[in-house]
């Protein structure tokens, strides 16, 4: 790890020289170097810091669990995109005051000074909070903010959690323009690196315009996505924890886009201890998954159990959620 001055410090005392690198050129680094990189679900700054604290590769800040931390309630759009925009600036900021912290280490009690890279953080942008100009205003935000990519998701408004029934999905139009209003809103701040992932939840939508529904409905909607050319990675929401759903989805996609990269939502909703044959850490990277969210994880023991997963611990044959 190459180290760094900082006039923030004592001189003498340094921090990894990557604080100074771009948050989103960071995440594309690590997609491209790793088989996947895994991002636990937090809610607040003090939830980032232990994810830091562990070594994970990225930091998610979910909606799912903001949800239930800001609020006290679930999954239902009732959050704007000024607050939760404000949480994920305040959780970047933590991060970089964390590394300092743990850079000076503690000379009175004789404790050496621990450097930790700061992991980038993907931000749930839900369905956009309105039409293309929040969509807009809410990119700035997160950009500005130090966000290093975030997801936006095809349900219509107000949406609702991936897990709850009754999801009804806008036009693939209307939600390759969000996609391309996240595009141009980046690229004219001067971050042609701010990392988009499109989500498609048709899988267990039951509205839609088309007449597909299911895994049919999930799989034209992700290749309709990606020939705008706009996600960097394609998210689709599945309901259950089967394995087959998500082999299929991959497969169909990749007959088309050979190359696409995918993100996928290990959520802690699905009854994992049911599967006879779960996906693995191993199973995700080879069918194209590049980044893994695990909804929510804010408890330190659980955080550290996971890291020795997502590591492999025994073996990258280990269940992905642990």
């Amino acid at each position: 790890m190459d180290l760094v001055d900082t006039p923030l410090l004592p001189q003498g005392f340094k921090v990894p020289a990557s604080r100074n690198e771009d948050p989103s050129k960071r995440l594309r680094r690590l997609l491209a170097s790793k088989p996947y990189v895994f991002g636990p679900g937090v809610y607040d700054p003090m939830g980032a810091e232990l994810v830091m604290y562990h070594g994970f590769d990225a930091v998610y800040f979910s909606g799912y669990s903001f949800a239930i931390g800001h609020l006290g309630t679930t999954d239902m759009d009732l959050y704007s995109s000024v607050e939760i925009a404000d949480g994920a600036r305040r959780t970047v900021s933590a991060l970089r005051k964390f590394q300092l912290t743990m850079a000076m280490g503690d000379p009175d009690k004789g404790a050496s000074p621990v450097h930790l890279e700061i992991p980038p953080v993907v931000v749930d942008m839900d369905a956009g909070y309105g039409n293309l100009f929040n969509v807009q205003r809410t990119t700035d935000l997160y950009v500005r903010a130090g966000v290093a990519a975030a997801h936006l998701e095809d349900q219509v408004m107000p949406k609702r959690c991936g897990h709850i029934a009754g999801k009804a999905l806008i036009s693939a139009d209307e939600f390759v323009g969000k996609l391309k209003m996240m595009r141009s809103t980046a690229d004219d701040l001067g971050h042609p690196d701010f990392v988009i992932i499109a989500r498609t939840d048709g899988v267990s939508a039951t509205e839609a315009p088309e007449s597909k529904r299911g895994i049919e409905l999930a799989i034209d909607r992700g290749l309709r996505y990606l020939d705008s050319g706009v996600p960097d990675l394609l998210w689709c929401e599945f309901p259950t924890a089967e394995r087959g759903p998500v082999e299929r989805f991959s497969a169909e996609i990749h007959k088309r886009f050979p190359k696409a990269r995918f993100a996928f939502n290990y959520s802690s909703s699905f009854k994992w201890f049911n599967e006879k044959n779960p996906m693995t850490w191993n199973d995700l990277g080879e069918l194209g998954v590049d980044t893994a969210q695990h909804d929510p994880m804010a408890q330190d023991k659980r955080l550290g159990e996971a890291a020795d997963a997502s590591r492999g611990g025994s073996s990258g044959n280990r269940p992905a959620a642990a």
